[in-house]
């Protein structure tokens, strides 16, 4: 997972996508279909180590295992660097993402 767009502080409206992947025991992966998961949440690690969650949605229909969050006022309060990890809950079970490191940078004012 990246997040390759660029997001300062105080920034809202930015988007978060992160894609979900099934992992084998060999080593493969594929993207989940993520379709019929009946929660799925976004946790931020900010850099001071705080941590909290955000609701999520699925980009498009969920077959391509792409989930996003679109941030608020508040969400990203602080310069540095920052952590975000996928959960997904379904009837089959539940999963969580590899975590994702990105970069809040500061303003000039």
């Amino acid at each position: 997972m990246a997040f390759v767009e660029q997001a300062h502080v105080n920034d809202i409206g930015t988007i978060f996508r992160v894609t979900i992947y099934d992992t084998t025991s060999t080593g493969g992966s594929t993207v989940a279909d993520v379709s019929d998961t009946t929660m799925r949440t976004l946790y931020f690690g900010r850099p001071d180590g705080t941590i909290f969650s955000r609701s999520a949605v699925l980009a498009t229909d969920g077959t391509d295992g792409k989930i996003e969050y679109t941030t608020i006022d508040g969400d990203l309060n602080t310069a540095g660097t920052w952590s975000i990890q996928a959960y997904v809950v379904s009837a089959a079970g539940s999963w969580n993402s590899t975590v994702g490191n990105f970069r809040v940078f500061e303003n000039l004012s």
